[in-house]
């Protein structure tokens, strides 16, 4: 074991707490929740998809995943239809204040990612960004879902 192996899961956890709990304020200060924000962000990236589609990409119970769309509904910030190939399924889609929420929710993230590197250099930033998402895969992660989703207890 190199000088310092020991430490880097310590480290990587310990920073992974600040900076879940530093991206939650900034979340909260636009009236989010992390999941209403991940559910945003999984809905941008493929609209029109089920909310039994969402669940499975998510991770998440479905009837946790329908709470979370019904909330963002009554905000107006998605929008179920009707499938047009499965009439029994609803595609959910973002709404143009869901879409305008989206990129004040990217802009804090962008600002959030700056800040909790901030003592990094752009090359070193690029340099640690690599490293993680390479970490990340080995790890079998899904790319873009935060794993905190399969934890949502159904309801909750």
């Amino acid at each position: 074991m190199a000088a310092g192996e020991g430490g880097t899961a310590f480290l990587l956890a310990q920073l992974g707490s600040h900076a879940a709990r530093r991206f939650t304020e900034r979340v909260a200060a636009l009236d989010l929740t992390l999941p209403q924000a991940g559910l945003l962000r999984a809905i941008a990236s493929e609209p029109g998809l089920s909310q039994q589609a969402l669940a499975v990409q998510l991770g998440t119970p479905a009837t946790r995943l329908v709470s979370l769309i019904d909330d963002l509904e009554q905000r107006g910030f998605v929008q179920r239809q009707r499938n047009q190939r499965d009439r029994r399924l609803h595609a959910v889609h973002l709404t143009d204040a869901g879409r305008r929420l989206l990129r004040t929710l990217g802009q804090a993230a962008t600002s959030h990612g700056i800040a909790i590197t901030a003592a990094l250099d752009d090359d070193e930033r690029r340099q640690l960004h690599a490293l993680l998402a390479r970490m990340a895969a080995h790890q079998q992660l899904t790319d873009r879902v935060h794993p905190g989703f399969r934890g949502l207890a159904p309801g909750g």
